[in-house]
C-alpha cells in the first residue's frame, strides 16, 4: 500500500492519477473528508480506503506491515494565514508524528516542504541544507514549513529514505478548489474569460519593470514525475528543491495564457497591496542541479508548454478529474 496524505488537494489528487496509471492501485488516502470541491478530484480513482487525517496515526499503527511508501503532502498551505497555533498543529506536529511513525516501522517518506522558506532569497535557492538553519521566511506559513526541515535535519533517527520537497509556484489541474490560492495561471484564465483582460501588480522595486517580477513556476505533472522517481529511487536522503529551474514573469506567463486562449493580449497594472508590499518576492527559482545529480534527467514543462496544455485540456474543458 502506497499512502497519499493531502490526498484530495491539488497535487495529492494528481499524483493518485500518476500512481494508478502506473499500475498502483493499492492507495490510502488521507485527508480531512467533505469538501465537495476536493473530494470530487478522487472520483475515478483507484483507492483501497479513505482514512479521516484525525484518525490516521491509530490506523498507521494497526497496517504499518502493509504499507510501502508515504507521501505526506497534507498541509494548511494558504500563505496569508496567521494562526500561528494552527499552522503549528497541522503542519510541524502532524509532520513531525509522521516522520516518528516511519522512522519507527522503517517506511520511505517524501514530504511537502517549499519555497515559501526561502523568504527574500537573501541566501539564493540552493538546496544546500547547511543554509536552511539561516532562511527567513516571509510568512507563518513558510516559518511552519522551515521548522520541520529544521527538525529533520536534527533528528538522529530517520526513515530508510526520506525526502523534502521544496515545491516552488506549481500550477495545473486540480487546483480549482483553492479560489484566492490558485495559481497566477487559474486566475488569468478566469479573469480573461470575464474580463478580456488581466491585472498584474505593478513593480514597487526599480530593478523591476511592471510584470517583469519573476517567479519558478512549475507544472504539476513534473511535480508528480519527481514523487514517483524518488518512490524508486530511494538514496541519497535530504531536502530538495522543486522547480522548473528557470524564473519567468508574470507578464510571461499572462501572455501565454491569452495565447492558448486564442486572444490578443491586455494587460493593467495595479499597485501591490500596501500590507504586502515589504514583503513581496521580486525573483524565485529553484537551483535544480542537487536533483538532476541524482539521475532525475527528465525534461520539465516549459512554461509555454504547461500553460497550453492546462488551458487546453483541462480549462477550458472544466474537465475536474482528468
Amino acid at each position: 500500500m502506497i499512502i497519499v496524505t493531502g490526498a484530495a488537494g491539488f497535487i495529492g489528487s494528481y499524483l493518485i492519477k500518476k500512481l494508478n496509471n502506473e499500475n498502483f492501485k493499492a492507495i490510502i488516502a488521507v485527508d480531512k473528508f467533505g469538501n465537495l470541491a476536493k473530494d470530487q478530484h478522487l472520483e475515478g480513482r483507484s483507492i483501497q480506503e479513505k482514512v479521516d487525517r484525525d484518525v490516521f496515526f491509530d490506523w498507521l499503527d494497526r497496517h504499518y506491515e502493509e504499507v510501502e511508501f508515504i507521501f505526506h503532502l497534507g498541509a494548511r498551505t494558504d500563505t496569508a494565514e496567521f494562526d500561528k497555533a494552527l499552522l503549528k498543529r497541522l503542519n510541524t506536529d502532524y509532520s513531525k508524528e509522521v516522520w516518528k511513525r516511519a522512522v519507527q516501522y522503517q517506511i520511505p517518506l517524501v514530504y511537502a516542504s517549499s519555497a515559501a522558506t526561502y523568504g527574500l532569497g537573501e541566501f539564493g535557492y540552493d538546496d544546500e541544507e547547511s543554509t536552511i538553519p539561516k532562511l527567513q521566511p516571509l510568512n507563518p506559513y513558510g516559518d511552519s514549513k522551515n521548522e520541520f526541515d529544521l527538525w529533520t535535519l536534527h533528528q538522529t533517527e530517520k526513515p530508510l529514505f526520506w525526502a523534502g520537497l521544496k515545491f516552488f509556484n506549481v500550477y495545473g489541474p486540480h487546483e480549482d478548489h483553492k479560489g484566492r490560492m490558485a495559481s497566477v495561471v487559474w486566475h488569468a484564465y478566469h479573469q480573461i474569460l470575464n474580463t478580456g483582460q488581466m491585472q498584474l501588480f505593478r513593480s514597487h522595486n526599480p530593478d523591476y519593470a511592471d510584470g517583469e517580477q519573476m517567479r519558478d513556476f512549475v507544472y504539476v505533472k513534473d511535480v508528480v514525475d519527481v514523487c514517483y522517481f524518488l518512490m524508486h529511487y530511494r538514496k541519497d536522503s535530504g531536502i530538495y528543491n522543486l522547480g522548473s529551474g528557470k524564473a519567468r514573469s508574470f507578464v510571461d506567463l499572462t501572455k501565454a495564457v491569452f495565447e492558448a486562449l486564442g486572444k490578443e493580449p491586455i494587460i493593467h497594472f495595479i499597485d501591490t497591496p500596501v500590507d504586502i508590499r515589504e514583503k513581496y518576492q521580486y525573483f524565485t527559482e529553484a537551483n535544480m542541479e542537487k536533483l538532476k545529480s541524482k539521475g532525475y534527467t527528465a525534461p520539465f514543462y516549459t512554461l509555454e508548454e504547461g500553460v497550453t496544455d492546462y488551458v487546453h485540456n483541462y480549462l477550458i474543458k472544466k474537465h475536474i478529474k482528468p
